[in-house]
């Protein structure tokens, strides 16, 4: 028997995640509630700035739903603190069926084992409705990094170590704990330039300050088309629709979770949502998700579209959250 199905944490979020998909059979009434629902505008808060992937991904599922809803769905940026005020906003509210947040991993399941205080904790205060898109990333390097593939680069940095450095758009990010992770079993030994945001990371790539970096495709694939950066793969086990040539790392030979994992964008509620209206909402989630125009707008920001069911989602998450677990600890990162 799996260990991790004596943790009460997860038995909890699995009996929530299990309540949704079953209360729509077993309490008549639940059904009813759900049905009228909603009666007034939606929010869905987004913990990141306007622009950003994330944000454009929630803009695009709260047009699509506001039309099968019949009601407004009011997208609320609430950035700070990396996301956790927005987070913990979402906690907070009433648990009524009408605040849900759009989130990455970073802020539903790294931020626990990161930060020594977190006024939020995502498996007590948070039931998760659905996975909305599976966010791979790009390994690239600058142009004169003699290296074009998996292998050949942890040979280079493997040679040169103690003199390349690796950006990442935060402490704790995956670009961060990804390349900790590749100079610590390669002993490498590469210095960590952590950035506020991605866009500074790139254009410090660009110009050569730093030698290496794991970046979104959105912000990477213009600078690969121009020849500004090199691509040497991409995370996952899949390749991405944005990037059709891009080799995954798994595929070049590089088959630790550490590049198998991948990013996720997912929707939870506060902790107290009624079961019916999480399982209502994924419901019309999916329904959106299988629009072709959804699917190829979701694709262009190198993301693929994953609507869920709440159980699955729960499902997903204890299966990543070692991995993540075991590469904050690998990278030793710490915030408080």
């Amino acid at each position: 028997m799996d260990e991790r199905s004596n943790d009460p944490s997860r038995r909890a979020w699995l009996t929530r995640a299990v309540a949704g998909g079953a209360a729509l059979c077993v309490h008549p009434w639940a059904l009813a509630a759900s049905e009228k629902w909603p009666t007034r505008a939606i929010t869905f808060i987004v913990p990141f700035n306007a622009g950003g992937a994330t944000d454009i991904l929630a803009r695009l599922l709260a047009s699509r739903l506001s039309d099968r809803l019949g009601q407004t769905i009011v997208v609320e940026n609430r950035v700070g603190a990396s996301g956790i005020l927005g987070t913990d906003a979402t906690a907070r509210a009433p648990a009524d069926g009408y605040t849900f947040t759009v989130s990455l991993t970073t802020n539903l399941l790294l931020n626990q084992f990161l930060y020594s205080k977190l006024p939020y904790d995502p498996r007590r205060d948070l039931v998760l409705v659905s996975l909305l898109a599976r966010a791979p990333v790009t390994l690239v390097v600058h142009p004169d990094v003699p290296a074009s593939d998996a292998p050949s680069l942890l040979a280079y940095i493997k040679a040169n170590k103690g003199k390349l450095s690796y950006g990442s758009w935060g402490v704790g990010s995956h670009g961060h704990l990804a390349c900790a992770y590749m100079s610590r079993t390669q002993d490498a030994d590469m210095i960590h330039a952590p950035y506020k945001g991605e866009a500074p990371m790139l254009q410090d790539l660009i110009g050569g300050r730093i030698q290496l970096a794991f970046a979104s495709a959105l912000g990477s694939k213009p600078q690969i088309d121009a020849g500004k950066l090199k691509l040497i793969g991409v995370t996952g086990k899949t390749r991405m629709d944005i990037l059709p040539d891009g080799r995954t790392l798994f595929e070049q030979g590089l088959t630790d979770d550490a590049y198998s994992v991948v990013g996720w964008s997912g929707m939870a509620a506060p902790a107290r949502t009624p079961p019916a209206l999480v399982q209502r909402m994924a419901t019309e989630l999916a329904a959106v998700a299988a629009m072709p125009d959804v699917r190829a707008r979701v694709a262009d920001i190198g993301f693929s579209v994953v609507a869920s069911s709440p159980e699955a989602f729960v499902q997903a998450y204890d299966q990543d959250l070692p991995i993540w677990e075991n590469l904050v600890k690998v990278s030793g990162a710490r915030l408080d």
